[in-house]
Parts: structure tokens; C-alpha cells; sequence
């Protein structure tokens, strides 16, 4: 991977990542493609469409179904979706905690059941990065401890202790297999834990930085805390992250958050809200969020929103689009799903240029402004 600073903004960054697949301007955006593929869209609407040059898809769903070793054997994500650009791999750990209702973290891992079968797994360190292998992902996350929130002081303890162990093995483990060959073409992500403890962030921050790894990753926020704390979070801990690596907040979120992420320093973000609001007819617009499912526009003729040049915006009305999503019919996952993306990647598209152009305070008051007016 190669990482170039082009432009700050006060901490707002500017900066370009050059991986195997896909040369990647930052602030970026990656739409979730949690099993391969970014729900209602196939790899032509992402690359012709959307011009998306980096996805992500998830570890521990693919580990399950259909499992890695047999994406390895259609070449990889690359070859098995046919999108040819980037993909970023989260570690499973997430998933592990979140979707099991029996899952329990040790010292060495996590152990879940599968929410498909009900069999037993059990993630590592070494194990998420040889999934990863196998997926050929340009970016891998390394397994962390994720807390939700609010924790008590001796659990996120114990949760950046873990991490902090989990990182050194995962470390040492993906330099040793470069040097045998494998994963070559493949980064990882470190991920700093330390819930909204301004002390255990820091301390989280600063060991991480001393490791070998190519970015660096926020985690464990969005996870039932405020958008305050989240945002001052994000603000305290920034200094104690390496300014030459790029910097990743996961899971992360509204226009706002983008926003507002952006401005304390955050290169790269991800989140289901685009493409899962689109499929509950929840619309992102310049001037707010749009539910197109409201009677107002059965008759509406007019765009989604007048200054969005979209494939959807480009072709297809407001009246349409409410008789698509009353009718349940399949087009409107599509239709919305391309909407909301590029409502994303034209946001963070438009914050890079602000930061080019040394107006990035100009740009979020703009941004703000427009809110809610219809």
C-alpha cells in the first residue's frame, strides 16, 4: 500500500491510498457488501454506475457461507464478485459478538455459534488473517475485543489488553507469511479499542502506533454511546494516531458523522445506513433525509432531490419511485440503493475537494444549512 497526505484542512485530511487493486482519494466512503456483494447491486452498477473504487465485505459471514476456501478457489473476492477494485475485510469480531447469542471472548479468541447451523467456531488472531488470505482482501482488519456501550472501567480494561495482545500476534504472524509468500498484496488494519475512556484510548492508540501495521482503524464507537461522545471520542484520541497512516472509523454513519469525522481527522468510514435505509424507503437528499413512501408523492414528477445528477435522479421520478417501493417491487431496492451510495460518495467527494481548496469550514456550514429544508 502506498499512503500520500495531498492537502489538510486544519485536521481535516486529503489524502491518497494506492493499493493493488485501486488508487483510493480520501475521504472515501465503501458501501457494505457484507457477503460479497452490496445488497439489490451487482459489481457493473458499482464500477460504471457509482465509480465505487473500494467495498467491504465481511469476514465471518463469507468464513460461514460459502466459506473461504471456496471464494479461494474462484480467485479471491476479486473474481468470485467481478468487482476488481478494493475490498476491505473486517475481522469477524463484530459479527462473532453481535449476531450469537452464545458468543464468549477468552484470552486467545472468541467462541461462537453460527447463526445459520448452530455449530461451533472459534476466531484467533491467526485465524481471521489465514480467512482473510483466502479471501484476498487488499485490506484485512486484525480481531479485536469489541465492548458494547456503556462498559464498566475493568471491562474496556480488559478489552484493550486483549486487543492490544491479539494485535502483536496478528502483527508478527502477517509479517511472517509475507516473508513465506502469502498475503503479499494484502494490508492490515490495526483497530484501537478503549470505549469513551479518554486514558484507554490514548494507552490503545499509542501501542498500536508502535506496530508494523499499514492504517489504523477507530473501533468499538456507534455502539450505544451519543453522537457527542462519539464525536469527542474520536476528537481526543486523534493526536495519538500516526498522521502517515491512513485513519478508518468502522461503522460509522450519517451524513453528519462523515461530516463531522471528517473535520477531527478521519480518512475512511463505513456503514449499512445508505443501502438499509434505501430498502426501508428512507432517501438521503442535499437538504435531508426524503421517505418516499409518504402520499405526498404519489404525483410527484419531480427528482429525488434537484441537485443530485444520480443514475436514479437521472431517469426516474418521486411518483415512481412511491409506486415502486408500495408495490414491493424489486426495482426499488436498485433505484434507491444507487441513489443513497452516491448521495455518499458525492458527499465525501465533495469534502475533498473543500479540503483541496482550503474550505472545509465553508463547506460544513453550507452543509449545515441546507438541512432540513425542503
Amino acid at each position: 500500500m502506498n499512503f500520500k497526505i495531498d492537502k489538510t484542512d486544519g485536521n481535516a485530511r486529503a489524502c491518497t491510498i494506492k493499493t493493488a487493486h485501486s488508487t483510493i482519494k480520501t475521504p472515501i466512503f465503501m458501501p457494505v457488501g457484507t457477503l460479497g456483494a452490496v445488497k439489490s447491486l451487482d459489481a457493473i452498477d458499482l464500477k460504471e454506475i457509482l465509480d465505487t473504487k473500494i467495498i467491504l465485505a465481511n469476514t465471518y459471514h463469507l468464513y460461514l457461507r460459502p466459506t473461504s476456501k471456496v471464494v479461494r478457489e474462484f480467485g479471491g473476492l476479486h473474481g468470485f464478485s467481478k468487482f476488481d477494485r478494493s475490498f476491505l475485510t473486517d475481522s469477524g469480531g463484530f459479527q462473532a459478538f453481535s449476531l450469537s447469542k452464545i458468543s464468549k471472548p477468552d484470552e486467545n479468541g472468541i467462541k461462537f455459534k453460527s447463526h445459520i447451523d448452530g455449530s461451533t467456531h472459534y476466531f484467533t488472531p491467526k485465524s481471521v488473517l489465514d480467512t482473510q488470505y483466502d479471501l484476498g482482501s487488499d485490506i484485512m482488519m486484525i480481531l479485536d475485543d469489541l465492548v458494547a456501550l456503556p462498559a464498566s472501567f475493568e471491562r474496556v480494561e480488559l478489552s484493550i489488553k486483549r486487543t492490544i495482545n491479539w494485535a502483536k500476534i496478528a502483527s508478527e504472524y502477517h509479517k511472517s507469511n509475507k516473508q513465506k509468500g502469502v498475503g503479499i498484496d494484502q494490508n492490515i488494519f490495526g483497530i484501537i479499542q478503549g470505549g469513551t475512556d479518554y486514558n484507554a484510548r490514548k494507552f490503545c492508540a499509542e501501542v498500536l502506533c508502535e506496530m508494523e501495521f499499514d492504517g489504523l482503524a477507530i473501533g468499538g464507537l456507534s455502539v450505544g454511546e451519543s453522537n457527542e461522545e462519539m464525536y469527542d471520542t474520536v476528537e481526543a484520541v486523534m493526536p495519538f494516531i500516526d498522521k502517515d497512516r491512513p485513519r478508518y472509523l468502522m461503522g460509522v454513519g450519517t451524513p453528519e458523522d462523515l461530516v463531522e469525522n471528517v473535520e477531527r481527522g478521519v480518512d475512511m468510514f463505513d456503514c449499512v445506513m445508505p443501502t438499509r435505509n434505501a430498502r426501508n424507503g428512507t432517501l438521503f437528499t442535499s437538504f435531508g433525509k426524503v421517505n418516499i413512501k409518504a402520499a405526498a408523492f404519489i404525483k410527484d414528477d419531480n427528482k429525488i432531490d434537484p441537485h443530485c445528477d444520480c443514475y436514479t435522479c437521472s431517469n426516474f421520478s418521486r411518483g415512481y419511485l412511491n409506486h415502486l417501493y408500495k408495490a414491493r417491487e424489486l426495482t426499488f431496492f436498485r433505484l434507491a440503493s444507487l441513489h443513497n451510495l452516491h448521495y455518499y460518495l458525492n458527499l465525501v467527494k465533495q469534502m475533498r475537494e473543500a479540503i483541496m481548496q482550503g474550505k472545509f469550514k465553508e463547506f460544513k456550514k453550507e452543509f449545515y444549512a441546507k438541512r432540513g429544508v425542503l
